[in-house]
């Protein structure tokens, strides 16, 4: 498991392009029949992917994590961003197809990820964070998370936001995650942007086509930097930071939240004359 250490807002601006990157910005986790992980020290976060092929993939605990087993005292999102896949949890089977997620509460013993289909593998994006409560597992098809319709071709931000773990749907004691799709033609997410002190915020980046990227936006609203992010890149960002992105073509991006609310709107919003 790899350790990323929280950086402060005054460190930050200091930070070379390539400091950047190695701080707030995740590649690699899609590892053809691997799982890997990343334990980001901002609320305790551990950000994963478990890419199955020919074999099942068993998720285990980590020596930094001083448990049992993964979910003993953690909960976890799923949301498979390939094809069609399954996850057992202790003797249920629960079937992903793309864009379906997966909540599992604390005290899972056992979980495990299968393909489908080896040749076309299921990519499951992996959230957890520390879970003082028990809640059940819960399967969450594409067609019944919440949606909601955001932002205008004027803008160039028009995207649908879909709600798969929050305060009103399925039920966890601070995880929050969904995923959010830009329309054709708009580019923006996340604008005008905003930060919130009691939560982190990950977003993966995926469906970019490789001809494109996404320029993350990162920092105090005052000093903003950026990351380019290519599809299967996660941007980290710490309570001061906002967090927004601009890409040379239409994609998608998982958003998950950990902190001490579940609620959606708890936002400080930014305007856009105020960045700097």
């Amino acid at each position: 498991m790899q350790i990323r250490h929280s950086i402060s807002k005054n460190e930050y601006q200091r930070m070379t392009t390539r400091e950047l990157r190695d701080t707030f910005l995740v590649d690699g986790l899609f590892a053809p029949g691997e799982i890997r992980m990343v334990y980001w020290e901002t609320d305790r976060t551990v950000i994963g992917a478990a890419t199955p092929h020919a074999q099942p993939l068993k998720l285990e605990t980590e020596k930094e994590l001083a448990a049992e087993f993964f979910c003993e005292r953690r909960e976890l999102g799923v949301i498979n961003i390939g094809a069609a896949g399954k996850v057992k949890v202790g003797d249920a089977i629960y079937d992903l197809a793309p864009l379906d997620g997966l909540y599992v509460g604390r005290g899972n013993r056992d979980v495990t990820f299968v393909s489908d289909d080896p040749r076309t593998p299921a990519r499951f994006y992996l959230i957890s964070y520390p879970a003082h409560a028990v809640y059940p597992v819960v399967l969450v098809k594409k067609a019944d998370a919440k949606r909601i319709a955001l932002g205008s071709r004027v803008t160039a931000n028009q995207r649908t936001l879909y709600q798969y773990i929050h305060e009103d749907g399925v039920k966890s004691c601070q995880l929050v995650m969904g995923f959010t799709q830009i329309d054709p033609g708009s580019v923006w997410n996340t604008m005008p942007p905003h930060t919130h002190l009691r939560r982190s915020e990950v977003y993966l980046y995926f469906d970019i086509p490789d001809d494109a990227v996404v320029f993350h936006f990162l920092g105090a609203p005052d000093e903003t930097r950026h990351l380019v992010a290519q599809s299967a890149e996660v941007a980290l960002s710490p309570v001061w930071s906002i967090h927004s992105g601009c890409g040379t073509r239409a994609y998608s991006f998982v958003w998950a939240m950990g902190g001490e609310n579940q609620r959606f709107a708890d936002m400080d919003a930014v305007a856009c004359r105020d960045l700097r």
